[in-house]
């Protein structure tokens, strides 16, 4: 088969490498038919984490029909259509048994893309299926399932619920990415009082406020002066980092209000300043976090009654074979436009975006 192969720092190559089978009675082989880019797959490709070895088949986003179970899988069964998870947690270990999954001690956790070969393939062979897989209505389509592999459950868990919003409280989003935009539309859950979001680009910015962001600003424009304006110079109540550098933390630190919280949802690949000489005084509550998707089932309903805005997320739909291009068009979202890129088989369902060829 192929699939996506990280082969060093800066190098991927879309080539043959081996079919999947099952190593273990909890695995499952999983046909991909929709699969997606984070921004944590570019953050490899660049070379900020060092744990992912060349040779790794990337990816940890599928959707995608069952094609073989190990001989303990009991919840899917051959020809089921499914949502691979981004984690796949172990269920027995102690923190599995509290859902804190991404801590999986068992062998489990982020593996896909990461220590194991991942989803950007034509196959891929999922650990622990019974709850690294989730059964798919055919009400919801493979271009709009795949974005609850990682980036609704990472922004409503990790930003949303970590960052604690409630009712009436101001939110600001730093980075309008993927990420960003689901935590706009996460939170709006909670019904905040108003949403302000700040990004370089004035895309992403329009993109924020048709999801659902009160104001927004440029980066470039010191955004912490819209928040203290907006807020009787009090700040947010919850700031969430969405892009992973350490001025976007920083900027987060500034615009949080004394008792406030800071959510930090990006993949940091170098250290990011702290200023604990001005925020020991304020009591603010700073929180990190890997996903742990305890919270899949819950979105997918959302999404089966349309309750969370998926289909405004992705941009760029290819074929599968395109990852390459796929990936070029994803890195460079000032010059495409890039929110979220999907790519697909023939056999995906409803996918509902034209291809790049098709644009043609």
């Amino acid at each position: 088969m192929k699939g996506l192969v990280y082969e060093g720092q800066g190098q991927i190559a879309w080539r043959d490498v081996p079919d999947p089978g099952i190593q273990d009675a909890a695995d499952a082989v999983v046909r991909v038919d929709a699969v997606s880019i984070c921004g944590t797959d570019l953050h490899i490709v660049k070379g900020d984490v060092p744990e992912v070895t060349p040779g790794t088949v990337l990816g940890h986003e599928a959707v995608g029909e069952v094609v073989e179970t190990g001989s303990d899988v009991r919840s899917v069964r051959p020809g089921d259509r499914v949502l691979v998870s981004c984690v796949t947690p172990c269920g027995r270990c102690r923190y599995c048994r509290g859902k804190q999954y991404g801590q999986c001690l068992g062998g489990g956790g982020w593996v896909l893309g990461h220590l194991i070969d991942g989803t950007q393939a034509e196959y891929v062979r999922v650990p622990f299926a019974d709850l690294s897989l989730h059964p798919l209505s055919n009400t919801v389509a493979s271009t709009d399932a795949v974005l609850l592999a990682d980036i609704f459950p990472t922004a409503y868990e990790v930003g949303v619920v970590n960052g604690k919003v409630r009712p009436g409280d101001t939110v600001a989003v730093v980075g309008a990415g993927p990420v960003g935009l689901a935590v706009i539309a996460t939170a709006l859950l909670y019904t905040p009082g108003r949403i302000i979001v700040t990004d370089l680009a004035a895309a992403r910015l329009d993109a924020a406020r048709a999801v659902g962001a009160d104001a927004t600003v440029s980066a470039a424009e010191e955004p912490e002066h819209l928040v203290a304006d907006l807020t009787d110079g009090l700040g947010a109540d919850v700031a969430v980092e969405a892009v992973g550098l350490p001025e976007t933390f920083d900027l987060c630190t500034r615009m949080v209000r004394p008792g406030g919280r800071v959510a930090n949802v990006g993949v940091h690949g170098q250290p990011a300043p702290l200023h604990l000489e001005d925020l020991w005084i304020k009591d603010v509550t700073i929180t990190t976090g890997l996903v742990d998707t305890y919270s899949t089932p819950l979105l997918l309903k959302l999404v089966e009654e349309g309750k969370l805005p998926t289909a405004g997320l992705l941009t760029h739909r290819f074929a599968l074979s395109r990852m390459a291009e796929a990936y070029d068009v994803f890195s460079r979202p000032a010059e495409t436009g890039a929110l979220k890129v999907v790519l697909t088989t023939g056999t995906a369902h409803d996918a509902v975006l034209p291809t790049e060829d098709d644009r043609r």
